[in-house]
């Protein structure tokens, strides 16, 4: 740590995160999310609610009894029931926290609580002594503090802290504060009671517009020193500010805030990977710091500036936060430097200039086919390249084949022979079988064929075919390869290659020899 003030994490998955519809988690499952939070090392986990079931209250217990640098809470409501059941779940921590909370907004004290605010600031001080008694640690919550007016909430505040309340929260329950709004509330609340200076104060906020993280670093910047968050945003309907974004914007814009955590980053993915896969609720692209996207580039400028200098397009290290590196995605906008930079990167150096220009050319006329090209696509690409023979006879235009269930298959194709296109037509036993009988048609070559294997270059339905086409003629056995996304033209550029090496007097294959 430097010398600037900490900022408290407070991570919330398990409690709030657990409340959205679908997101349950068993109490194994609960441990297992514990002990990453650690490994993170959030300085508060609030393992649940503990009066909620018999399975909260054993799953917070579970945690409390295994974790060991964190602080674990537990939730209780205002009230005598929750608070003990808290309490009792805790009491083996190595270091407890009991949270309560108690609504302070007008809408809630009259249509929820049913009561008049004085009602309000008893229960509260009532609830915070009795926390107090059995938890060195109690943090006090005003919910839809967002909503509520400042002048009560100084006064509720004011007396939670005389009653021994060490954190206090100023929830966004609902998602309705602004950034400028919010901030200036945090400033005038510390401003206003006198007796602040003996509390951190604390933020929670949803993202109902989109502006959880926005409001809480607000709150960051105008003395906030607790952030309440979950892993990926997880939370009550729209989520909660994302742990994450809060901790990479805290470090990555160290020159504006006067704050510092004691996150360990780069265990940022790692949590948010098992927090998806147990929840089931998958992680967007596009999500800021641990979305598929997030380090990834296609566009060729971006691309061509990021290897070229990293912080031309990227403000933070894919290494930093968990990631193995950032990803340059190849596709049809990426340019010539990146595709470059690629096939060094996997160990291809290509002989010239044109060999690398006729690579790109594929390359992109592949990109124009398929969404994403991978290292393997790269490597049957220039293999194609590299392999072409000088001044081969036979090159590949275009095919069309026909082939429908009661029918029998049949190819046109139009080919290069010695520079010269000609055409040719044939019908065969299935659209392979067409396609080779048609090559024939005008190499009418007297190969004969020993092997034809199909073998899919990467997963999915837009993989890359790759064939290999064997030729006997004259005790001579040669090798064709042939790749595309249309599995018949990659066959048809297979038997291509294995004719022209025929025509080219390449030594055989090893077969021949009694190898």
């Amino acid at each position: 740590m430097s010398g600037k003030e900490k900022l408290i994490i407070f991570d919330t998955t398990l409690r709030d995160g657990e409340q959205s519809p679908g997101a349950s988690m068993t109490q194994e499952e609960k441990l297992r999310i514990a002990k990453a939070l650690e490994r993170l090392r959030v300085d508060v986990i609030e393992a649940g609610f503990a009066i909620a079931s018999p399975g909260d209250f054993a799953a917070v217990k579970a945690i409390a009894d295994t974790i060991k640098e964190s602080r674990v809470c537990s939730l209780a409501r205002a009230v005598e029931a929750d608070i003990r059941r808290a309490g009792e779940a805790l009491q083996n921590a190595n270091a407890a926290r009991i949270h309560t909370f108690i609504a302070t907004s007008p809408i809630h004290m009259e249509y929820k609580l049913r009561l008049q605010p004085d009602q309000v600031v008893e229960q509260a001080v009532k609830a915070v002594k009795l926390a107090r008694s059995l938890c060195d640690d109690v943090e006090f919550s005003c919910e839809d503090a967002g909503r509520s007016q400042i002048d009560f909430l100084c006064r509720i505040i004011e007396a939670a802290i005389d009653a021994g309340a060490r954190t206090i929260n100023i929830p966004d329950t609902v998602g309705y504060a602004m950034p400028q709004q919010y901030g200036e509330m945090i400033r005038q609340l510390l401003e206003r009671i006198p007796n602040a200076d003996k509390a951190i104060f604390s933020v929670h906020c949803h993202n109902d517009l989109g502006l959880a993280v926005a409001n809480s670093l607000a709150a960051v910047a105008n003395g906030a020193r607790q952030v309440e968050c979950t892993i990926n945003g997880l939370g009550e309907r729209a989520g909660n500010a994302a742990l994450e974004e809060i901790v990479m914007a805290v470090r990555t814009r160290s020159d504006f805030f006067k704050v510092e955590t004691t996150i360990n980053t780069q265990e940022i993915v790692a949590a948010s990977r098992l927090v998806s896969s147990i929840t089931g609720f998958p992680v967007q692209p596009n999500k800021a710091i641990v979305g598929a996207n997030a380090f990834a580039h296609e566009s060729g400028i971006h691309q061509d500036g990021v290897i070229k200098h990293r912080e031309t397009y990227e403000i933070m290290r894919a290494e930093d936060v968990g990631w193995n590196t950032n990803r340059m995605v190849l596709g049809k906008l990426s340019g010539r430097n990146a595709f470059r930079a690629r096939l060094e990167a996997i160990g291809i150096t290509l002989k010239s200039e044109q060999e690398l220009n006729d690579a790109f050319k594929r390359f992109k006329d592949l990109a124009d086919k398929k969404q994403e090209i991978f290292d393997e696509d790269l490597q049957a690409l220039v293999s194609d390249t590299q392999k072409e023979i000088e001044n081969a006879r036979y090159g590949f235009v275009s095919l069309s084949v026909c082939s429908q269930t009661g029918e029998i298959p049949n190819c046109s194709l139009v080919l290069t022979v010695d520079g010269t296109e000609q055409k040719g037509q044939s019908q065969g036993a299935g659209p392979v079988d067409a396609t080779f009988k048609a090559i024939e048609t005008i190499a009418q070559s007297g190969a004969t064929l020993e092997l034809y294997n199909v073998n899919a270059i990467t997963s999915g339905t837009d993989s890359q075919g790759e064939v290999t086409v064997r030729l006997e003629k004259g005790g001579r056995i040669v090798n064709g390869h042939g790749a595309d996304i249309d599995i018949v033209a990659a066959s048809a550029k297979a038997y291509l290659d294995a004719l022209n090496h025929l025509e080219s007097g390449a030594k055989a294959h090893p077969q021949n020899d009694g190898v």
